[in-house]
This record gives C-alpha cells, structure tokens and sequence, in this order.
C-alpha cells in the first residue's frame, strides 16, 4: 500500500487527502494462483505458512500470513500477508489484508486460515467478515513471545465467535508456525505495536 499525494505538495501539504491503495510485493504476485482448489485444512495451512515464511525472508512485512477458501469447494479466494512494515500502515494485517482481497473480489468468503491466533483487531473483523470457520496455527502466546502484543484477547472472546456460529479450530500445524515466528525475531525483525 502506498500513499500518494498532489505532485503538487510533494507530500508536505497535510491538507491534501491522500489516496490508499494496497500494492503487493512482487514476490507475492508471482506466487499466489486464486481460484486453485485444495482440499486438506493442512494444505491449505501450509499455503498461509509460505506466504508467512516468503514474507519474513523477503522483509516484506511481518510473520503473519492468511487465506480465504470457500467452505464447500475448497476454491482459494484470496491471501494476505503482514504488510504493516511494508505499507506504515498498522492495521494491514494478513487476516485484514485477506479480508479486504476477498470483499473485492467475491463478495464473500467463509474460511479462514491464519499462521498464528488473530489479534484482537483481527478478531474483530472476523466477527464482521462473514466467515464461517477459522483455523489458525501458533497462539496468540506464541507471538508475545517474540514481542507482539496481541490486545484484549479473551476466552469469552472466542466464545463470543462461537456462539454466533463461527467455528473456531486452534494449534493445526502450530510448531511450523512458531518456527516462522522465530525467523522473524532472529531476522531481527520489527516489533512494531512498541
């Protein structure tokens, strides 16, 4: 994502309204083919670990990765990566940044894998998405390990989710997931909510 300004005011003018576009890393371009259709929850979890992972290595962002699946076919409807180093922009996480990929592509969307427990942010915006089901890889325990701090995150918040009928699936493929953490961290890697 980048800002972009009036040429006029060579971004000094702080009454010009920038416009905000997400802009990709290439790397991520190259490597995502929407619409495949995968079959198996650790498939499509090792799909959000590799993007994770080919984000920490190409320092394009933060060890988050997510995608978005229709529930029936298994079809790929869209990806998001931690762009918030890459954008400035602190609410471009992958879950946002997949949600956002999803709402103008499709519409909807109703399955969501991430590498690690969503924030509280990311919690409550699957609340709002539409998803139906959500499936994620470390704790939320893991990343404050490293130094993330992951808000207001609660038991009752997950229930909350629960009880209105989303499914909540926690750990699948959790060890390969902190191992992405960690990456990160000995990358030397921004800790950006401090």
């Amino acid at each position: 994502m980048r800002y972009m300004q009036d040429k006029k005011s060579n971004g000094k003018d702080m009454n010009t309204l920038p416009i905000i576009q997400i802009d990709y890393p290439d790397w991520l371009k190259k490597s995502v083919r929407l619409d495949q259709s995968i079959n198996s929850d650790e498939e499509k979890m090792r799909l959000a670990l590799s993007l994770a992972k080919a984000n920490v290595e190409n320092n394009t962002g933060g060890p988050f990765g997510a995608a978005i699946f229709e529930i029936n076919t298994g079809k790929l409807i869209s990806v998001g990566i931690n762009l918030v180093t890459w954008s400035n922009l602190s609410v471009l996480h992958a879950e946002i940044v997949a949600f956002l990929m999803a709402q103008k592509r499709i519409g909807h969307y109703s399955l969501l894998f991430s590498t690690s427990e969503p924030c509280v942010m990311c919690l409550g915006a699957t609340l709002w998405s539409g998803v139906k089901r959500i499936v994620f890889g470390a704790s939320g325990k893991a990343a404050r390990e490293i130094g993330f701090d992951e808000g207001p995150v609660f038991d009752k918040s997950w229930q909350y989710l629960k009880n209105v009928g989303i499914i909540v699936e926690e750990g699948l493929l959790a060890r390969e997931a902190e191992k992405i953490l960690k990456l990160y961290k000995d990358k030397g890697g921004i800790i950006y909510n401090r």
